[in-house]
């Protein structure tokens, strides 16, 4: 029960300030989701001015309301690909000489992020493609995420497995919260030349 609406939450793609657990001897946590792991929920619980980190098993928890007021959700027509407006955007440059590329944002838990992404990068020999990477690209055990297509965007959170994003513009969930890196899925750097425009929506 908890895992089916966790999951609708999380795909609306609602950037959120303040998050409520509602367990199911109808007390009502307010504060911030910061985990899911392993059955346990982790979460920073606010009372006035005072913050406490509580975990509480998942089958006591009936559903987690996010509130939508801190996002600067107006309830108008989505965006791109039905991306909420009032997200916040950030643009950079991912070179595709450099292995990660760090966002300067920090994303949550559960937390649903969107990117647009334009341009080529040259990644080889007469090889260039955009963000969706090379076409029936062959797997490669050295790049960072093997069985994806090469030089395609990719993204990490903190030090974690990378993720694959290419040229998707639907919503992203977070597996984890940290610091967001975006990159470039090949294992040979020095060769490579130009950079994808990204745009990130959080």
């Amino acid at each position: 029960m908890f895992g089916v609406a966790l999951s609708g939450i999380a795909l609306s793609g609602i950037a959120v300030q303040a998050d409520t657990l509602v367990m199911r001897n109808g007390n009502r946590v307010s504060g911030r989701l910061v985990a899911v792991r392993n059955g346990v929920i982790e979460f920073e619980e606010e009372r006035g001015s005072q913050t406490r980190t509580v975990r509480v098993d998942q089958d006591d928890v009936r559903t987690i309301d996010f509130d939508r007021g801190g996002s600067g959700f107006d309830g108008g027509p989505s965006g791109d690909a039905g991306r909420p407006r009032g997200l916040r955007e950030r643009e950079l440059d991912v070179q595709a000489r450099n292995a990660w590329t760090d966002t300067g944002i920090s994303v949550r838990a559960g937390e649903t992020v969107y990117f647009s992404a334009d341009g080529r990068i040259r990644w080889g020999t007469d090889r260039r493609d955009g963000p969706a990477g090379e076409n029936n690209s062959p797997r490669n055990a050295n790049r960072p995420i093997p069985s994806r297509p090469a030089a395609a965007l990719i993204g990490r959170i903190g030090n974690d497995a990378p993720f694959f994003i290419g040229d998707e513009k639907g919503g992203l969930r977070m597996r984890s919260s940290g610091q967001l890196f975006l990159g470039i899925n090949d294992d040979v750097l020095e060769d490579n030349s130009g950079s994808f425009k990204v745009t990130v929506y959080h």
